[in-house]
């Protein structure tokens, strides 16, 4: 078995606590990392630096629409980064953790 993770910054902490736990409690996702990052992207035509929180969210390979229209419809920025690391593997008690966890999404 295997599953996803799915990348996505944000603007700050609460922002990403905040749409995590709506992933959460819908049982999209089982889990979510926070991780402080500091990124340099181009955004209307200027060079950008920013401070942002990037998450992790782990959920199942058939989850992966949901939860990134989920994130695109809840999400603070008008272009929001969602990337997904597909056919990621574990060991398999953590993979069995992760369906159980999101086996049945309540939107």
């Amino acid at each position: 078995m295997s599953f996803l993770v799915v990348y996505v910054t944000h603007p700050s902490k609460p922002e990403a606590v905040q749409l995590s736990a709506k992933l959460l409690n819908a049982h999209l996702v089982a889990c979510v990392n926070y991780f402080p990052i500091e990124s340099t992207y181009w955004w209307e035509w200027r060079l950008t630096n920013s401070t942002e929180i990037l998450t992790f969210y782990k959920t199942t390979l058939d989850k992966w629409e949901l939860v990134k229209d989920f994130i695109e419809k809840n999400h603070k920025y008008e272009v929001p980064c969602i990337m997904k690391f597909a056919t990621v593997e574990a060991n398999d008690s953590y993979e069995n953790w992760i369906s159980e966890q999101v086996l049945t999404p309540k939107l």
